[in-house]
């Protein structure tokens, strides 16, 4: 059985609240917990109040093999433990990176917009050449 740490939602529309569960990979999002490890609310204007997690237990399930989301792993690394899962994840991201600037191919949203607009401009620019020499070749 594999063992994941994540974050199921809770709170009402516009106002969410996560709770931080150890959870069996192949439930559904709001599926059984096995533990509950904490919570997270992201509204809360004092930061000690913010996240409350027991770092005993997530060191526990973390050395029984449980893997964590992004976003734990995220929230884990400001909490001063580090998972390899979030290291490995970057390393693969700043690989794929690298092989697509050698490639030339757009790797982030924003590359791929302006890849995009580039494109369109360019046709446009085309459409109006072709309809400048189309007038020029018409006799009058």
């Amino acid at each position: 059985m594999s063992v994941k740490i994540r974050m199921t939602r809770m709170g009402r529309r516009h106002r969410p609240f996560f709770r931080i569960n150890v959870i069996d990979s192949r439930a559904p999002r709001d599926g059984t917990i096995i533990e509950k490890l904490g919570h997270y609310d992201p509204i809360e204007k004092d930061k000690k109040k913010q996240l409350v997690l027991n770092l005993e237990r997530v060191k526990y399930w973390l050395e029984k093999g449980a893997i964590p989301s992004d976003t734990i792993s995220e929230i884990l690394l400001k909490q001063g433990i580090k998972t390899g899962v979030l290291e490995d994840r970057r390393a693969r991201r700043e690989k794929a990176l690298k092989l697509a600037r050698k490639k030339g191919i757009p790797f982030t949203g924003l590359e791929r917009e302006a890849a995009k607009k580039a494109a369109e401009e360019k046709a446009k620019a085309k459409k109006e050449k072709e309809k400048e020499a189309a007038a020029a070749a018409k006799p009058a």
